[in-house]
C-alpha cells in the first residue's frame, strides 16, 4: 500500500507540473493566502515526502496546508483554476496519506 501511494504522489505531482499555472492568479490572494505560494508551498512538502519522512514542523505544516484548501477551493470562481488546485489539494492529501503510511 505504501509503495503504491508513493508512486500515485510522484505521478500526481508530475501531472501537476504539465499543467499551465492558472492565468491570473499571480499575486492573487484568495481567503488571505497567496496562491503562487499555496501551490509552491505543497510541491516543496510533497517533494520532501518523496524524498523521505518530514520532520515533525514539516509534518504539522502539511497537515496545516490540507485545511487550506476547505476555505480557498470553494472561493475560486475560475473554472481551470478550480481544476488546477484541486489537483495541488490532491497532491497534499495523498503525501499526508504517505506519512501517514511511513509512520506506521
Amino acid at each position: 500500500m505504501f509503495e503504491e501511494k508513493l508512486e500515485a504522489l510522484s505521478q500526481v505531482m508530475a501531472e501537476h507540473m504539465a499543467m499551465p499555472f492558472p492565468p491570473g492568479f499571480r499575486g492573487l490572494d484568495i481567503q488571505d493566502q497567496d496562491m503562487v505560494m499555496l501551490d509552491a508551498d505543497v510541491y516543496g512538502y510533497a517533494l520532501g515526502v518523496l524524498e523521505g519522512p518530514l520532520d515533525e514542523q514539516r509534518g504539522e505544516g502539511l497537515i496545516r496546508l490540507t485545511a487550506v484548501f476547505e476555505k480557498v477551493l470553494p472561493a475560486i470562481d475560475d473554472e481551470y483554476a478550480t481544476r488546477y488546485y484541486t489537483r495541488v489539494r490532491d497532491m497534499t492529501v495523498l503525501a499526508a496519506e504517505v506519512e501517514t503510511l511511513r509512520e506506521k
